[in-house]
């Protein structure tokens, strides 16, 4: 079984959801894509795989969104793809690809429901926020 991340080793959501990964029992493959960004065409599907347009695939915080007036709506899909291609910093984060689908771990615990297995006992956030507690079950 194979399980990817795209992954900002910098970001804390990123950091966490790699945790619970591997917590699951899994070692992903880790793409950081913001040393190696996925192609048009990986972009594409996994935009489609998500159920999301491009635009909600964009990030905001900490990006070039507002210089590059993103929140105008004549941008086109395939434009804010160039977008995101030219700056991954663009593509929100992270993504995670496991055979039972694609999701956008934002919050880093919404890879749970995409895990083989989710019964990763205790887990707590790096931020000390409790996910799944010493019971076993997911805190809301």
């Amino acid at each position: 079984m194979t399980i990817t991340i795209y992954h900002n080793p910098n970001c804390g959501t990123s950091r966490n959801t790699l945790a619970i990964i591997r917590q699951s029992g899994e070692e992903p493959e880790v793409i950081e894509y913001l040393k190696n960004p996925p192609s048009r065409e990986k972009l594409v599907e996994l935009i489609k795989a998500m159920g999301f347009t491009p635009r909600q695939l964009l990030r905001e915080k900490g990006t070039p969104y507002a210089e590059l007036d993103l929140a105008n709506p004549k941008w086109t899909d395939d434009q804010l793809i160039d977008f995101m291609l030219a700056h991954p910093i663009l593509i929100n984060r992270p993504i995670v690809v496991t055979p039972l689908g694609v999701v956008l771990a934002r919050p880093s615990e919404a890879v749970l429901d995409f895990l083989p297995n989710s019964n990763i006992g205790p887990f707590t956030k790096e931020d000390g926020e409790v996910v799944i507690n010493a019971q076993g079950k997911r805190v809301a």
